[in-house]
């Protein structure tokens, strides 16, 4: 399958979370597969074309731009606003540095090896944060009248129209009002639109960083409510990696409403759950489904093939197109458990020429991570992601995630005095497990760092010598993007 961003194809986008700041310069792209002995690459340098189709064929092993942020994986997933074309499968080798989570290290290409199916458990999606001036067609219905006409009396009554508190009506009702349609705009005209909710009675909105990420450097931001008012807004801060931004409204007003936040660790499979976004521009569309699955490793682009970001996702089947980026997906009483960010889709037949569509494949960063995030952009307008300082192979044979012989542009790839370092982790030990989570890759690894905080104390199972082992690690911290 391949992914796509709302309006432009999906970029290949990293499986695992950006390097910091000040990580050495990657030897290798993101979307590179270095031979037996690779090196790690920078998560957020330029994307490397893959083989699949909503990357080009082909993929490269030329050294990415050390720059932060990290380039999309071979396949990303596309926002639930931008489309674009994306793949379903990730975490072809690679490392992350020691500055985020961790550093990938692309692996060699394997020639005649079919990469069906999520690999790596990885999954790329395209964003979908819709495009301004997308086209909507319709279907003129035409009545087969095979014969005469027939006349159908209405009865004069309905019956009780009240919606009872729970049932999908009463619950849009209610969460309708507090979400707004975004228009994002950079000084040039480009741009397009999302969809965000009132978080606090001061004016924050919560959205995916991609749906504004125009407006970042200057622009035009605008939210525009059900009932029609609509507000200029400003950037109060945007974390790249985990894809969530937070806007203010200007003059906001009086009676804002926030939406009450759930806890997303408490959702379970099949639980029912209401979207509510702007699909190819259709304000204030509601949607409906299940929670699919949790604890889904995703990687995701905006489809400008320079940026990428990372969620442990909520699978929901709820129709999510783009539009819907930056939106609420809440629960059956009406509390948001996340925040929809992207599709899997079919390929459009033409890989990027074209806006992707709903499948039943949809993800949300879970709430309780939106939550912290949009807490420390408001707090200082900067980011903060947690990290374990090593230098993880993303090779999808390794039945875990392999801290690398070798680091980023040949640096060490254990950071020295680390967390890594300072819990006897080595180069050539194989984690297995995250505290309970089961590790099956780097990009799995690099998902489930990303649902903790810096300063979580976490159990990591390891493999060395053919021997198992356990050691309590405390993890790090990046501030910023850049």
């Amino acid at each position: 399958m391949s992914t796509e961003n709302e309006g432009t194809a999906v970029p290949p986008a990293p499986s695992a979370p950006p390097p910091p700041a000040d990580a050495p310069a990657a030897s290798a792209p993101q979307g590179a597969h270095p031979g037996s002995a690779p090196a790690a690459a920078d998560p957020y340098g330029p994307p490397a074309a893959q083989a699949h189709p909503d990357a080009g064929a082909g993929e490269s092993s030329s050294a990415p731009d050390p720059s932060w942020p990290p380039p999309p994986p071979p396949s990303t997933p596309a926002y639930g606003g931008d489309g674009g074309a994306g793949h379903g499968a990730a975490g072809h080798g690679g490392g992350w540095g020691a500055g985020w989570g961790t550093t990938h290290q692309q692996p060699a290409p394997k020639n005649g090896r079919g990469r069906g199916g999520l690999v790596a458990a990885v999954l790329v999606a395209a964003l979908v944060a819709g495009g301004l001036g997308g086209g909507l067609g319709y279907t003129l219905a035409r009545e087969n009248d095979s014969g005469g006409s027939t006349t159908v009396s209405s009865a004069t009554s309905g019956g009780n129209v009240k919606r009872d508190p729970g049932t999908v009506a009463a619950v849009a009702a209610a969460a309708l009002p507090s979400t707004v349609t975004i228009e994002a705009a950079s000084s040039s005209g480009e741009g397009g639109t999302g969809t965000g909710f009132v978080f606090d009675k001061q004016g924050h909105i919560v959205t995916n960083n991609h749906v504004v990420a125009d407006a970042v450097d200057g622009g035009n931001l605008s939210a525009t409510f059900p009932n029609g008012k609509k507000y200029e807004a400003e950037v109060v801060g945007n974390a790249q990696g985990y894809d969530v931004a937070v806007i203010k409204l200007k003059n906001a007003p009086s009676d804002l409403k926030p939406l009450t936040l759930g806890n997303s660790d408490d959702v379970a499979v099949g639980d029912s759950t209401i979207a509510i976004g702007a699909p190819f521009g259709l304000s204030n569309t509601v949607t409906t489904g299940i929670i699919s699955a949790k604890n889904r490793p995703v990687a995701s682009s905006d489809g400008t093939g320079s940026k990428a970001s990372y969620m442990s996702a909520l699978q929901t089947d709820a129709s999510i197109n783009p539009g819907n980026s930056g939106g609420p997906l809440l629960d059956a009483q009406g509390n948001v458990i996340g925040i929809n960010s992207a599709i899997q889709s079919t390929s459009n037949g033409g890989f990027g020429t074209g806006q992707a569509g709903s499948i039943g494949l949809g993800f949300a960063i879970p709430i309780n991570q939106a939550k912290y995030v949009a807490q420390e952009l408001i707090r200082t307008g900067k980011p903060v992601y947690a990290k374990i300082g090593a230098s993880v192979s993303l090779e999808d044979t390794t039945n875990g995630a392999k801290i690398t012989e070798q680091g980023v542009g040949g640096t060490e790839p254990v950071d020295p005095g680390g967390p890594a370092d300072k819990a006897g982790l080595k180069p050539g030990d194989v984690i297995t497990k995250l505290d309970d989570r089961v590790i099956d890759s780097g990009p799995t690894l690099i998902g489930e760092i990303w649902t903790h905080k810096p300063g979580d104390e976490v159990t990591i199972t390891y493999e060395r010598g053919g021997k198992e082992h356990t050691t309590e690690l405390t993890l790090g911290s990046r501030v910023g993007d850049s």
